[in-house]
Formats: C-alpha cells, sequence, structure tokens
C-alpha cells in the first residue's frame, strides 16, 4: 500500500508539472462560480500537445502502431474537454449511407456516434453526475479502449421543471420542399405541441430570402389550436437567408423572454445559407452575444440530404445548445417528442471533463473524437470557461485508445466531471476511478454496451480515416468485422437502434466495395 501510494505521489508530481500547477485529482470544488465568455476550443486537453523541444518521448511520428497527430507523448498525462450531447454527426451520416455514399469525412463526429447509444451507468438522485470508468484490452498488443462514462438523474415523466418558452426558427426555402425537409418538421412540430404543458409557450419564426414572425410568443394554454394552425400553414417558398431567420429568431425569443424559464431557440433548416448575410462568423456573434447577455440557447435541427453539418455545428456551439438530425418519422419523434422536452430542464451548467491518467503505467493515449470541444488543461476549473449544458436523461461517453507501459499495473486514470448548478451556479465535481486490473478483458467478452461503444467508435473512426487528416485507432477491425459484431450486439441487445448501426456498417462495406 505504502509502494502504490509513493508511485501515485510521483505520478501526480509528473503530471502537476506538465500542467502548470493544477490540481489533478480530488472531488472538491473551487472557484467563484462565475459565468463569462466562450470557450476558445483551445488544442491541449485532448492528447495533441507537441513533446517539450529536443526531447521526442512517448511515440515517434515514423511508429506503425500511431499516428503522431493524434496520439499524446510525454509529459501531457491530461485530457480536458467540454460536454456534448450531439448526435447530428451519426443521424447525417445514415442517411448518407442509406442513399449509396459515404459521408464526407469532415463531418464524421465520433463522440456523436458514440453518444447516440443506451449506456448501462449508474444514475445520480439529484442534479449532477455519476462517473463510470472501465475498458478492456484490444487485439492489438499493449492497447486497451477506455470507457469514461458520466450521467446524469432519469428524466421521469410528469415531473416538475421550468416552464419552457421556445421560439422554432423554420427554414421555408425552395430547398425544403424535398419530401422529409418542412413535411417531416410539420408533423413533428404537431406532435410535439400536443406534447408540451399548458404553462409552455412557443413563438415561430420562418425564414426563406426573408424573415417573418408568424407567430409571437404564445402560452399554448388555451391557444393550441393557434399553434397548430400556424404550423399548417408552413409552406416552402424560395432562397435560404439563414442570417435574417438567426436575426429574427433570437429578436423573437428575447422579446418573449420569461423569467424563470427555459428560453430556447429551436432552429429547423438545411443550414444551406444562400442568400442575405452568409457569413458564418457574423451570424455566429449574434448568438453568442445572446446566450451570453440573455441565457438564451440553441437546439439545432438538421434535415435534408444536402445538410450544412459544420455550419449548424457551430451555432449550436456558441448558443450553448446541441443539434440532432432528422431524416424519417423515427428520428423526428425521439428528436421532438423525448429529446428536446428533455433538454427544456437542465442539471449542468459549464460542464467539462478532465481525464488524468498515470504516467507510471500510461504510455501514450488517444481521445476518439471531441476535436471541437477541448478545453485547455489548466481551464478545467476555471468557471468563466464555457463547458457544455446539460440535462436529465443524458449519458455523455469519452472512449480513449490508451497503449500500456509493459510489465505495469496499478493506478490507469481519474476521470472528473466539473459543472456549475443550474440555479445557484456553486461549483461541483465527482471523480471516478480506474485501475489496470478492473479493465474487463478482452474487448469483444466484455459487456455489450461497452462492445456497442466500440463498434461505433471503430466504424466512425474508419469513416474519418477516408480523409487525409486522420488515421484509424490502433487494431481497428475491418467493416467486415464491425459488421459481425454489430449483427450479433443488435440481435443479443434486442435494440434496434443497434440493428440500424449494423445496417449502416453494411451499406459503408458494400460501398467499398
Amino acid at each position: 500500500m505504502e509502494q502504490y501510494r509513493i508511485r501515485r505521489v510521483r505520478a501526480a508530481l509528473l503530471a502537476l508539472t506538465a500542467a502548470g500547477g493544477l490540481l489533478l485529482t480530488g472531488c472538491s470544488a473551487s472557484g467563484d462560480g462565475a459565468n463569462g465568455s466562450s470557450y476558445d476550443g483551445g488544442n491541449k486537453g485532448g492528447g495533441y500537445a507537441p513533446a517539450p523541444e529536443g526531447e521526442q518521448q512517448g511515440s515517434s511520428p515514423d511508429s506503425p502502431d500511431s499516428d503522431s497527430r493524434d496520439v499524446a507523448p510525454e509529459p501531457d498525462y491530461l485530457s480536458t474537454f467540454a460536454l456534448d450531447v450531439d448526435t447530428a454527426s451519426y443521424g447525417y451520416a445514415r442517411r448518407t449511407l442509406a442513399e449509396g455514399s459515404l459521408p464526407d469525412p469532415s463531418t464524421v463526429r465520433p463522440e456523436e456516434f458514440v453518444n447516440s447509444f443506451r449506456q448501462d451507468y449508474d444514475r445520480p438522485d439529484g442534479n449532477g453526475f455519476t462517473v463510470t470508468v472501465d475498458g478492456a484490452r484490444t487485439d492489438k498488443d499493449d492497447w486497451s479502449l477506455v470507457r469514461v462514462g458520466l450521467a446524469t438523474r432519469a428524466a421521469e415523466d410528469g415531473e416538475e421543471r421550468p416552464p419552457a418558452a421556445l421560439t422554432f426558427v423554420i427554414d421555408i426555402s425552395g430547398s425544403m420542399a424535398e419530401p422529409g425537409r418542412l413535411d417531416l418538421a410539420k408533423d413533428s412540430l404537431d406532435t410535439m405541441t400536443d406534447q408540451l404543458r399548458d404553462d409552455d409557450s412557443v413563438a415561430i419564426v420562418t425564414f426563406s430570402d426573408e424573415a417573418e414572425r408568424v407567430l409571437p410568443m404564445t402560452r399554448l394554454d388555451g391557444n393550441r389550436d393557434e399553434v397548430h394552425d400556424a404550423i399548417d400553414g408552413l409552406e416552402p417558398t424560395d432562397s435560404t437567408n439563414l442570417g435574417a431567420g438567426v436575426d429574427t429568431g433570437y429578436e423573437t425569443a428575447e422579446d418573449g423572454l420569461r423569467e424563470g424559464a427555459t428560453n430556447r431557440v429551436v432552429l429547423i433548416s438545411d443550414a444551406l445559407a444562400n442568400t442575405g448575410d452568409t457569413d458564418a462568423d457574423t451570424i455566429l456573434e449574434r448568438i453568442a452575444s445572446e446566450r451570453r447577455e440573455h441565457g438564451i440557447t440553441l437546439f439545432g435541427v438538421g434535415v435534408g440530404s444536402d445538410y450544412g453539418d459544420q455550419l449548424m455545428e457551430q451555432l449550436a456551439d456558441k448558443g450553448d445548445g446541441h443539434t440532432a438530425y432528422v431524416s424519417d418519422e423515427d428520428d423526428a419523434r425521439k428528436v421532438f417528442v423525448e429529446q428536446l422536452p428533455r433538454n427544456i430542464d437542465l442539471t449542468a451548467r459549464d460542464a467539462k471533463a478532465q481525464v488524468a491518467f498515470d504516467p507510471e503505467t500510461v504510455k501514450e493515449f488517444r481521445l476518439v473524437g471531441y476535436d471541437n470541444r477541448r478545453v485547455d488543461d489548466e481551464d478545467f476549473r476555471d468557471d468563466s470557461v464555457d463547458g457544455g449544458e446539460i440535462g436529465p436523461g443524458h449519458t455523455v461517453t469519452a472512449l480513449y485508445a490508451v497503449r500500456h507501459k509493459s510489465g505495469t499495473d496499478g493506478h490507469l486514470a481519474t476521470a472528473s466531471v466539473r459543472w456549475l448548478d443550474p440555479e445557484s451556479r456553486t461549483p461541483h465535481e465527482e471523480s471516478g476511478q480506474l485501475e489496470s486490473e478492473d479493465l474487463d478483458g478482452d474487448l469483444w467478452e466484455a459487456g455489450p454496451r461497452l462492445q456497442v461503444t466500440a463498434v461505433a467508435a471503430y466504424f466512425a473512426d474508419t469513416l474519418r480515416s477516408y480523409g487525409a487528416e486522420f488515421s484509424p485507432l490502433p487494431g481497428t477491425p475491418s467493416l467486415g468485422e464491425l459488421s459481425e459484431r454489430a449483427h450479433d450486439l443488435a440481435e443479443s441487445t434486442e435494440d434496434e437502434d443497434v440493428t440500424q448501426l449494423a445496417e449502416a456498417i453494411d451499406q459503408a462495406n458494400r460501398h467499398g466495395d
């Protein structure tokens, strides 16, 4: 025990030096709870930091086992990122594959593939998170997959929540006439309107070549027919002036701002701006400003076979919100009937995660995805640096490829999550530990949910590796093997989402042939 303690102290001191004095572990909260400027997507925290000048530790650029851009060399053993529950990348990839094409690698975000599937984590009783850290060995020598799972409390039907003030900003440009776009959005909004509560409010803004306020903020109590009439009257027209839609949408949300309510803009669009203000930075600045000044957040819902994925993701990130993609009625029901009501309530603000790997046992690691959510390691406990806004019923999963130091065992990693209470903005932290001996044997003999996570991550990483910027994870199976794994898991879990994953892998495999 004493030897273990001494080794832990040495490990902590080395990591403290790398992080410039940052405390790595522990559950005590610090900071004043302030909430200010948005994060700048710092590039230190996810395993991309360069080795010290004149010293190339860890794997070399010529190593056949890894890509020097994607694996952390010594001495940086910290990985820090803002939490994210987006799923749009996976939904859009499924749509693209079903239509006979491989998705553009730049639209593939592995964390959104992973977070599209149900997990088996314990949940807390109140606000905040539980932290689950587990993993399993892979077929690649000395490599494991480590899963960091964060879960909020369950979303219970009928539970008390703040009222919602939702401003729907709906794209009615000509491209929205394609089946599965505006028609699907209208049906979904009608269904969702009947699901919302009497004390909720809805406003509707449309945009094509210009933006129009169709319905001001209107309480649903006694006015549902008026909302349905406004939805039913939506028809596609001309060009896509996304900038005007965003401006008018946020003006409408500001005019209808309700104290004590969740004030959110819901943007439904293919995000293909082609007229008016098409400069992304200008549109993004308006969203960031409204989020900072009025607490109005954004939920982006993407539609259409041609879809501006990157712009929608940027809009949601600046607006402290989330993105989802809708391609059919099942997707629409999940987004508007399940996800959107769940996102009305918040259990955590500005949530960030940090994983500290033990240099005594870990040679190198790679975080799968979260490229746009990286946070500087020293900003983990800086509560003015923006994190993710998370509601009840959510899980967030981060997957790491970890290479062990040969012949070592013991402590492997400490995973911590920090968040602000949604009302008091008091900071809180929780942590979880992983020991080498806790790794769940061989990956393909581990629990089914860990296997599903691995298949989704390997699949995303394979699709992304078709671009020049990324290389596959160490030990990535072929698409044929992934297909077999996915079909077996679909049968054992009886999970329709896993069945759809297997079908998507089959489609990618056929396209590769």
